[in-house]
């Protein structure tokens, strides 16, 4: 077994090279998004072969329909846990630039208050520095050890910020190429800058238009109204009927495969108290939703049904007394648990459907689905995880779930049947998408501790 105490002091020796490393990658300007940076693209992922290569990785870049991916293995001693870590090298657009206190592709380290030094520039948070933190504590181990204490594959993506439109295929493609025991997935944050989280739970999607139509045209308000149907009104009452008066939806069968949150596990989040400032920030102060549910287990835990959009009659400048012929909205559910996404389109159809007078109609058009992710409360990679956070950042870790969705964690399970563990060391002010984007240099350094620590636990 590897000398831990060895390995974490050469991680700390190698601090100010591996921020140096940090900067060159950051100064390519590997913006997926837009097609004048393709050859930046690609020159982030070469770098990022180069390095991999350096360390005695066999790296490659892929090539694919759009920007290249990064594909690395090592081996591990005999009978140790095949993981691969997934990230990805490219980065959002730096506009408004006028916005920037210093240029987005020229880091540099920043006093933010005493004691607090940051890493700055596009990429340093989403993803670069983070994905860096896993090739630096392989670094460490392979300069004291000469190993790796696993089997690793690594795979980092170019297009994570631009629809990831090349990935799905790429799975596919090298399915039996990077299937591994578990995944491991480093685009999240901590719970805040004193306690790291490990995100246990993604929600799905299922998303629904729904159009109803009823005359053949607009109407006269004054000549028909009381007597023709009138879509929009059909619409609003079949939207006000999704939830009953203290939040829960009255779809018929909707709740199928949502599970109770176990008690230890609310007891935890009960401890972490409601996110500072999550609705005075955007102008509310009272909760909806389920009622006899909290703020964190409606967003991490619970299935929802939100309208997300509505059209129909005449909304322009002025006034115009019409029945429209048709009305139209967007419906988007969040999903947990084990809960079908095409069951839940089906039994949303059937609950409009029910709804609808005999003269009218009603047209409906998907818009995708996936099924929620989960990592099992009594995953032993999951506990392993746990204990070694706890001790590099002297807090226990946070079991937290994420209210959207990363879309390789569900490929990864349902393409390569693995679970994956989210763990990642950005923190709420880290700016990523945004003007001034920064690491937190401590979240850098002891990320890199924590995967030194987690691959020494996983191999244990």
């Amino acid at each position: 077994m590897a000398d831990l105490a060895a390995v974490l002091s050469q991680a700390d020796s190698n601090l100010n090279s591996s921020l140096d490393r940090l900067s060159d990658l950051v100064r390519i300007k590997s913006i997926s998004t837009d097609p004048a940076f393709a050859a930046e693209c690609r020159k982030a992922a070469q770098w990022l072969v180069d390095s991999l290569t350096e360390l005695g990785f066999s790296a490659s870049v892929r090539d694919t329909e759009g920007h290249p991916m990064v594909v690395a293995h090592h081996d591990g001693p005999d009978g140790a846990p095949h993981v691969l870590f997934y990230g990805h090298y490219d980065v959002q657009p730096v506009d408004p630039l006028e916005l920037w206190t210093s240029d987005p592709f020229d880091p540099g380290i920043k006093e933010l208050s005493p004691g607090r030094k940051v890493i700055t520039g596009r990429g340093t948070s989403d993803d670069k520095g983070q994905l860096l933190t896993f090739v630096e504590a392989c670094r460490a181990y392979k300069e004291t050890q000469g190993d790796l204490p696993c089997r690793v594959t690594i795979l980092f993506e170019g297009e994570e910020e631009s629809g990831s439109k090349s990935l799905k295929p790429f799975l596919d493609a090298n399915a039996e190429e990077l299937k591994a025991d578990l995944a491991m997935v480093c685009d999240t944050g901590m719970w805040n800058a004193e306690t790291p989280s490990i995100s246990v739970s993604l929600r799905g999607l299922t998303g629904e238009e729904i159009t109803i139509k009823a005359a053949s045209r607009d109407l006269h308000s004054g000549h028909y109204g009381g007597n023709a149907a009138n879509p929009i009104h059909i619409l609003s009452k079949i939207l006000g009927d999704i939830h009953d008066e203290n939040g829960w939806v009255t779809i018929p069968h909707f709740y199928d495969g949502v599970h109770e949150t176990p008690d230890n596990i609310k007891s935890m989040w009960e401890g972490l108290g409601a996110p500072e400032n999550f609705l005075s920030a955007v102008g509310l102060s009272v909760p909806s939703g389920e009622s006899d549910r909290t703020i964190l287990e409606r967003a991490w835990a619970r299935p929802t049904a939100e309208v997300n959009g509505i059209t129909g009659g005449y909304s322009g400048e002025g006034f115009k007394t019409v029945i429209a012929a048709q009305a139209s909205a967007k419906v988007s559910f969040r999903l947990v648990g084990d809960q079908d996404p095409h069951a839940v389109r089906s039994n949303f159809r059937e609950f409009v459907k029910a709804r609808i007078p005999a003269d009218c109609s009603v047209d409906f058009e998907e818009h995708g689905t996936s099924g929620a992710i989960h990592l099992p409360f009594d995953s032993p990679a999951l506990a392993k995880a746990v204990a070694v956070l706890e001790e590099e950042w002297g807090n226990p870790a946070a079991i937290i779930g994420m209210g959207g969705s990363i879309p390789i964690v569900g490929d990864f399970q349902s393409k390569l049947g693995m679970e994956s563990l989210l763990v990642g060391f950005a923190l709420e002010d880290d700016c990523i998408h945004s003007p001034n984007e920064k690491y937190d240099l401590r979240s850098f350094h002891m990320g890199i501790r924590s995967w030194v620590r987690i691959m020494d636990a996983l191999a244990r």
